[in-house]
């Protein structure tokens, strides 16, 4: 139940951050924005509606859709989120930020947008019907979130096209970009960590150095030469991101031909890094 909570209390900090950031940034600069606020926002510069109440009517048959293939739980939080956003929009209505510099303001609407988001979807959250559909991308297809999102935003951002000049058109595409990145960022964490695979002559030292050195444990994989067509014994481990130039001078130093490979890792589980659990 303290898990619980505590997801409730970020997904209603993301969704007051997004809420705040949209009539702060996106409304007062003439901005448009992604996804069904998107929607609201094209509603609200051509009729005058309310965002906050027009978004809602709108997410009314996504969030049909999520209850029936999402879980309980997941279906709870996403009300939340839905619900919370609507209600930080109007109360959040009488800040604005008018910027000279549009390229800024796009940025700080990206900014606050991505930010907002992430820590929703960073606990278990979502905010509207296209988040429904991102996670499901996500979940069938392999998709990262911010990606789907950003494809979704851009066919409502060409709609929008029917109030905004070019100019800001262009500026909404920036904000929306900014915010489609940070997503992504704050889900996979920031220390990217690097998964390393070196194949080489020397594997033993090579690997008794790393154990010594870096206190890292690794793991040998069975290969063979494409050319030789020998047996080799490939080393695999995975270590943190200020820890790469120490295990390139490890291996330099013991096999200077020795063949290295880095990869970014955006999440790793398991001991000497984060807990299941957490």
């Amino acid at each position: 139940m303290k898990t619980w909570w505590i997801n409730i209390l970020f997904i209603m900090l993301g969704s007051a951050i997004m809420g705040w950031g949209i009539n702060c940034f996106n409304i007062a600069n003439g901005l448009s924005e992604g996804g069904i606020m998107g929607i609201a926002l094209i509603l609200k510069y051509l009729f005058g509606w309310d965002p906050g109440l027009s978004s809602i009517i709108i997410n009314l048959p996504l969030l049909w859709i999520g209850w029936r293939i999402m879980g309980r739980e997941s279906f709870i939080f996403t009300i939340i989120g839905t619900v919370c956003l609507s209600v930080f929009l109007s109360v959040f209505q009488q800040y604005s930020l008018v910027m000279e510099d549009k390229l800024l303001a796009s940025i700080y609407a990206g900014a606050a947008v991505g930010i907002g988001l992430g820590i929703v979807f960073r606990f278990g959250g979502m905010t509207d019907g296209v988040d429904i559909i991102a996670r499901l991308f996500q979940k069938y297809f392999g998709w990262s979130m911010g990606s789907t999102i950003l494809l979704l935003d851009a066919i409502v951002l060409l709609l929008s096209l029917v109030y905004l000049d070019l100019e800001r058109a262009m500026y909404t595409i920036l904000a929306v970009f900014v915010g489609a990145k940070l997503i992504d960022y704050i889900q996979e964490g920031s220390y990217a960590a690097k998964a390393v695979t070196i194949m080489s002559t020397m594997p033993d030292q090579i690997s008794e150095q790393i154990l010594a050195e870096l206190n890292r444990g690794v793991t040998f994989l069975n290969g063979k030469g494409g050319y030789t067509r020998q047996d080799k014994e490939i080393i695999y481990c995975v270590i943190s991101r200020s820890e790469t130039v120490k295990l390139r001078n490890i291996v330099h130093e013991i096999d200077p031909s020795a063949f290295v490979i880095f990869n970014k890792v955006h999440e790793v589980f398991g001991k000497g890094w984060k807990e299941v659990n957490n």
